[in-house]
């Protein structure tokens, strides 16, 4: 999530009542997750275990729970609970704001595009030129919507990622991470009826150029599919997943979060990804495995009866 101007780390600090150690003169130029994180970026960590990761990796400012070491030029905002440091700077520098008619304020329809009735448009949506909506889709503040795209009825584009923090010594156990980033999505895309892309938690989920979804398809928040992909129907994708150019998900394909799948992969239908893939081959089953590898396991599949018999002397 990028803050419309630099915010001062003492600006932040104040804000959610943390200890400023470090670089204490620099200013934040948005917050993100440790998997999106550039200079500059605040990254926020409440466990040991992740510690090493977060201090190291691209984000200048790490917002923190415990006092440790860090490399020169970093800054540590060390508090009692990061998550709701988290929280506090999203609410505060991208707030809810209820919209109350169909197109949202400060949305923005290019030349020779058309917004259906009952279509509901947010706040801050950038639409391009010459696109089509069609009627009961909803477009949710702050994303951003090429040129030449087409969007079917009833489809969702921006609701919040399906992403929980988790502790047992709450009466509530799972605490909805606040939403700040956007869906962005390329030119001459073209999304089926019912679909839904989730939003960032805090960096972009992102639908490359000239990719066409079938009706039915879920994208999870930060997963960033690459350019002229095809999506069958009932095609479900975690968050944070990375799909490469010209990758073909046949219906009813499901894969898993934090993963790639490599250039040109295709995958056929009903199958289930665990694991990354390497791009120009052809996969099927659950757990996927290169198609001919499968279909032979299938041919002697096949044969047990006939092998069981000869084994038995029948």
């Amino acid at each position: 999530m990028r803050f419309n101007e630099p915010v001062p780390l003492s600006e932040i600090a104040r804000l959610i009542g943390a200890r400023l150690i470090g670089n204490t003169g620099a200013s934040a130029t948005g917050i993100n997750e440790i998997h999106k994180v550039e200079p500059g970026d605040l990254v926020f960590v409440d466990h040991p275990k992740y510690y090493d990761k977060c201090i190291h990796s691209d984000a200048s400012f790490i917002i923190i729970n415990k006092e440790t070491a860090y490399p020169e030029g970093k800054a540590l905002l060390v508090t009692e609970d990061p998550f709701e440091a988290y929280q506090a700077i999203v609410r505060t520098y991208r707030p809810f704001v209820p919209a109350v008619k169909a197109f949202g304020d400060g949305s923005t329809l290019g030349e020779g595009s058309v917004v259906m009735p009952n279509a509901f448009i947010g706040n801050q949506v950038s639409i391009g030129k010459n696109c089509v909506i069609y009627p009961n889709v909803t477009i949710l503040d702050h994303c951003v919507i090429g040129d030449d795209v087409v969007i079917q009825s009833g489809t969702v584009i921006g609701s919040d990622a399906f992403y929980y923090n988790k502790k047992t010594n709450r009466d509530i156990h799972y605490k909805r991470m606040l939403s700040g980033g956007r869906v962005v999505i390329g030119q001459g895309v073209e999304i089926g009826a019912n679909c839904t892309i989730d939003r960032g938690v805090s960096g972009d989920t992102v639908i490359g150029a000239g990719t066409k979804m079938d009706n039915l398809v879920h994208i999870g928040h930060d997963t960033v599919v690459g350019r002229n992909c095809l999506f069958a129907a009932q095609v479900g994708i975690a968050g944070a997943t990375t799909i490469e150019d010209e990758v073909i998900l046949w219906g009813q394909v499901g894969v898993s979060k934090t993963l790639t799948i490599g250039k040109g992969a295709v995958i056929y239908a009903q199958s289930g990804v665990p694991a990354t893939l390497e791009g120009g081959k052809t996969y099927f089953g659950s757990p996927v495995e290169e198609a001919k590898v499968k279909m032979k396991e299938f041919v002697w599949i096949r044969r047990i009866p006939e092998l069981w018999e000869k084994m038995m002397g029948k």
